[in-house]
């Protein structure tokens, strides 16, 4: 694929990530299949859900009690959302590239592979590369968009 195609797709998924109404990290996806858009998505709630995706708490440290946010576990990741939306369609993933702003987690991996994607792309690094590892044992090629 031309590095123009691969610029544009995930520049894509850059605007999508923005419709997110997480606090913490907004993650966009986007599948394209013959150089079509087939799904996107990007992370957030479940639909009809209240659209608040961090929860406050107070944790303790060092006798101090500092306030911080978590992701919900109710959270749908961006790639799932895509994954789920085109399970939905007519489209299927056999053979389709992913466009991700940031590495997959292990779940979303799995999801990936079993859609029957063949390539992702992604621009930032996830906390592990848990589902990097598993990506390319499935023989997925990965490609690191690290230069924007």
């Amino acid at each position: 694929m031309k590095q123009k195609w691969v610029d544009a797709y995930m520049d894509t998924a850059e605007r999508f990530a923005q419709l997110s109404t997480a606090v913490r990290l907004k993650v966009g996806a986007v599948v394209v299949k013959d150089h079509r858009i087939i799904s996107i998505g990007y992370n957030g709630m479940p639909a009809g859900w209240d659209n608040t995706c961090e929860e406050e708490f107070i944790d303790e440290y060092d006798e101090k009690f500092i306030r911080t946010t978590k992701t919900k576990p109710e959270v749908i990741h961006a790639e799932a959302n895509a994954i789920l939306k085109l399970a939905k369609s007519n489209d299927g993933g056999d053979g389709a590239d992913l466009f991700c702003t940031h590495a997959p987690c292990i779940d979303c991996a799995k999801l990936i592979y079993g859609a029957g994607i063949k390539n992702v792309f992604y621009r930032n690094t996830y906390r592990n590369d848990d589902g990097l590892k598993f990506l390319e044992k499935c023989g997925i090629k990965i490609l690191h968009q690290w230069w924007y």
